[in-house]
């Protein structure tokens, strides 16, 4: 594979992991996080999660995946340059 395909991936690795980062960093936690300070906490329902926490988590779970996908391509993309001998 060629060389720019490892800069996209490490680039993009960067980016996910500074955004993982930030969304974890606002989900509620047992004292109310940093999402309380952008109206989490305010519209919390009797289910225990108001839209906004819902839509953190989906967010959270997709920023995730891009990066565990990231991982694995570095992964392949480092596995085949040593097997080619590159």
């Amino acid at each position: 594979m060629p060389i720019w395909f490892a800069y996209t991936m490490i680039t993009l690795l960067v980016i996910t992991s500074i955004v993982l980062i930030l969304l974890i960093l606002l989900h509620r936690g047992k004292g109310g996080g940093l999402s309380s300070m952008f109206g989490g906490g305010v519209s919390s329902s009797l289910a225990g999660s108001s839209v906004a926490e819902k839509n953190l988590d989906r967010y959270t779970v997709l920023v995730a995946i891009v990066w565990f996908a990231c991982i694995v391509g570095l992964g392949l993309w480092l596995r085949l340059q040593v097997g080619t001998g590159a």
